[in-house]
């Protein structure tokens, strides 16, 4: 059974990407609930060899100050930042300089510099790629989902500053 992407329930019924249900998985190294991700998305992002990716379910540990980014409820093996091709948002959310939308490469840096204007510019930007089925956010985004909700968060921070 599928639940839908975090995207808000208006960007999720244009968004098309479903996540395996969630289930109460607790990140070996820091104990955060971890959120289902396709193993699609493990094999897409790691920089390890395939080879070396054991597990059969992975889930993906939220949490920013802990260095695992996937881990294997199954067998145990976790998967951290330096085995990761890109850098993941979750990790380090203050860095301007890191990916917080992957499909459209917007960086948190283009959203806490932008004005409000080009900030709600970046957000109809990647609804309209979104909508025009652009994105590949269940490969590209390390979460395994869309986005969106996470731009979005970043918008509201700066508002909120």
């Amino acid at each position: 059974m599928t639940t839908p992407c975090e995207c808000s329930p208006t960007e999720s019924a244009t968004c098309g990407l479903n996540t395996p249900r969630r289930q109460t998985v607790s990140c070996p190294v820091c104990g955060a609930s971890g959120k289902r991700v396709g193993l699609q998305t493990v094999k897409a992002l790691v920089s390890i060899s395939l080879r070396q990716v054991q597990g059969s379910s992975f889930w993906f540990c939220r949490s920013q100050h802990c260095p695992v980014v996937y881990f294997a409820a199954d067998n145990g093996q976790t998967l951290t930042v330096d085995q990761i091709r890109e850098r993941v948002y979750q990790k380090e959310p203050e860095r301007p300089d890191v990916l917080v939308c992957y499909c459209f490469q917007y960086r948190v840096g283009d959203i806490q510099q932008a004005s409000p204007e080009a900030r709600a510019a970046v957000i109809a930007d990647i609804k309209a790629g979104i909508a025009a089925d652009q994105c590949a956010c269940d490969v590209r985004n390390p979460q395994g989902s869309c986005c969106l909700g996470n731009v979005q968060q970043v918008a509201k921070q700066v508002k909120l500053t």
